[in-house]
């Protein structure tokens, strides 16, 4: 694992108001203005320039007026979760009377809108069925809704194939020939766009000559739960939406669910960050779709009362437990696989599998793999009838979605299906053709990557001076972001002398530390260390990558190093 510390331009912006090391820090991730600061509403790109958008405000408004049966379709993450929930209140608070929700069970139906599904859904005698953060790949379930008599529109944010389905709209800033300037939005937000729109038309129309127009800045506490849940790239836009919700949330006013999911988190309502959204609310709202039904999870978003909502996120705590217990099997199962083979000729892109894995938890088996190998990852588990469901997760310099379609290309019928992200993908195949596939990955990912792209590499954003290790401005760093995915949290670099160390918890390594020259004492934690290293009282100076972090203990804050690295040197 190599530091490097991020470039930054010839030329710094001019941000008034903002602390040098800060102005600093935005410039380095591409800050050029003072106005990409601006996370007010008004800044929010509009609605307009989204492919589609004005077809699916006519097939709602139309729904809304003839009070039909509206069906949305999810999918079982926190981002399909959060925009179910966004979907159903939205709609109801521009007038649909009867707007119910289906999420496909991952174990029984798979991802997105399959006929299946759509049989399934019949009883419900729907006449509109809207997907969210799904349906751009569901050719056969669109087909098969409108077959049944249902209008479909699709809203959703992935990046489609060559053929796109016949729905009677589709809403979705990665289409061929949109114009939206964010791509990154995610599902929920595809939906609060939608809603803006929808919102817009019935005020052209008058529906609010004589009540006030619902305000769906209500919303903002779920559509920033979920985009940053799902780990799209906080471009600008993104960082509004995500600021709006936090300071909602943070004010008190936020969905009961939410509030209870952040409290059995045992975290601090008021000093909610984006992370603790990303770490520790979504993490327990996904529980619901690793391991038994999201529909769980949507229940609490939904809930109106706080008693109930308490109720329902203990079970989505408890959710969370076994999800932790299952992967920490399975992560046990992956070392003594890797044990047997020779660690320096690890494939470039590594395929791992076992017949008794939970597919629930592959893709948080996937991304600790490619954390600690820092290689494209793709985790299997049994789905039944013969096949295998995978998990990708890649590292920079790789688009694995694009990977997976060049190996379908170039292997005709091997891969059943396949969608997903740069970063995240998922794919079914045949388990006769895995051994296949793993050589046929392996080779793809060698075509887009050396062995450089390989020995990781922390970027940082430089060394801190002795005047910068304060408690204030660890408060400052916390608070001024949406930190995220192509956006992250500020950390450092240096080399400190190790005063003392011990094991907390079962992997947590404690630190007293001291800056090089002797200057600053401070503490310091490092989580999940390597117990065959650490704790080593013979190891006197480390290099370390660090962000500061605000401890909070018995209601006193302390400065602390969050310790994300760290290598002997002596």
């Amino acid at each position: 694992m190599r530091i490097k510390q991020r470039l930054l331009p010839e030329q710094l912006p001019e941000l008034q108001g903002v602390p040098p090391l800060l102005a600093r820090i935005y410039a380095a991730r591409g800050v050029r203005h003072a106005r990409e600061l601006d996370t007010g509403l008004k800044q929010l790109e509009p609605y307009h320039s989204l492919k589609g958008i004005d077809a699916a405000v006519a097939l709602l408004l139309d729904a809304i007026e003839q009070q039909q049966r509206i069906l949305i379709v999810g999918d079982f993450d926190a981002d399909g979760a959060t925009a179910t929930a966004t979907a159903v209140l939205g709609l109801r608070m521009l007038g649909a009377r009867d707007v119910h929700y289906l999420v496909p069970n991952r174990f029984g139906y798979g991802y997105g809108l399959s006929p299946e599904l759509v049989a399934a859904a019949a009883p419900l005698r729907a006449d509109v069925l809207v997907t969210v953060d799904n349906g751009i790949s569901s050719i056969e379930g669109v087909a098969a809704a409108q077959a049944a008599g249902m209008r479909v529109l699709v809203t959703d944010h992935h990046l489609p194939g060559e053929v796109q389905p016949l729905a009677d709209a589709i809403v979705n800033p990665n289409q061929h020939g949109c114009m939206f300037p964010s791509k990154a939005l995610a599902g929920v937000g595809v939906m609060f766009y939608v809603l803006l729109a929808l919102r817009a038309r019935l005020r052209e129309l008058g529906h609010f000559d004589q009540r006030p127009a619902p305000n769906l800045a209500e919303l903002l506490d779920l559509v920033a739960l979920g985009t940053v849940a799902d780990v799209v790239p906080l471009d600008a836009n993104n960082r509004i939406l995500i600021q709006q919700g936090l300071a909602r949330i943070r004010a008190g006013r936020t969905r009961p669910g939410i509030r209870a999911l952040v409290e059995t988190g045992r975290r601090n309502l008021p000093q909610l960050v984006a992370t603790d959204l990303g770490f520790i609310v979504g993490p327990r709202l996904n529980a619901a779709g690793r391991m038994d039904d999201m529909s769980v999870g949507i229940e609490c978003l939904l809930a109106d009362s706080q008693e109930e909502a308490t109720q329902l996120a203990r079970r989505l705590e408890e959710l969370n437990r076994q999800r932790k217990s299952v992967e920490q099997d399975m992560q046990q199962d992956v070392e003594q696989q890797l044990q047997a083979l020779d660690m320096e000729e690890l494939p470039f892109g590594l395929c791992v599998y076992q017949p008794d894995w939970h597919q629930g938890v592959t893709g948080i088996l996937a991304a600790r793999l490619k954390e600690k190998h820092h290689r494209p990852v793709i985790a299997f588990a049994d789905a039944g009838d013969g096949l295998l469901k995978g998990s990708a997760r890649s590292v920079a310099g790789l688009h694995v979605r694009d990977a997976l379609e060049a190996v379908a290309s170039r292997n005709p019928g091997m891969i059943v299906k396949f969608g997903g992200h740069a970063m995240a993908a998922g794919l079914t195949l045949a388990r006769e053709r895995l051994d296949e596939f793993v050589c046929a990955f392996d080779q793809q990912v060698r075509s887009c990557l050396s062995e450089d792209d390989l020995q990781g590499l922390w970027v940082t954003d430089g060394q801190l001076q002795r005047n910068e290790f304060e408690l204030e401005l660890a408060r400052q760093l916390r608070m001024a972001g949406p930190w995220g995915q192509q956006f992250p949290e500020p950390s450092f670099h240096g080399r400190f002398r190790l005063l003392s160390q011990r094991l907390v918890g079962e992997r947590h390594l404690k630190l007293l530390l001291q800056t090089e020259d002797g200057a600053v004492s401070l503490d310091g934690i490092a989580f999940n260390v390597d117990l065959e290293r650490w704790p080593n009282p013979n190891i006197r100076f480390a290099d370390m990558a660090y962000r500061l972090d605000v401890n909070e203990f018995r209601g006193r804050e302390s400065l602390q190093l969050m310790v994300e690295h760290l290598v002997a040197v002596g």
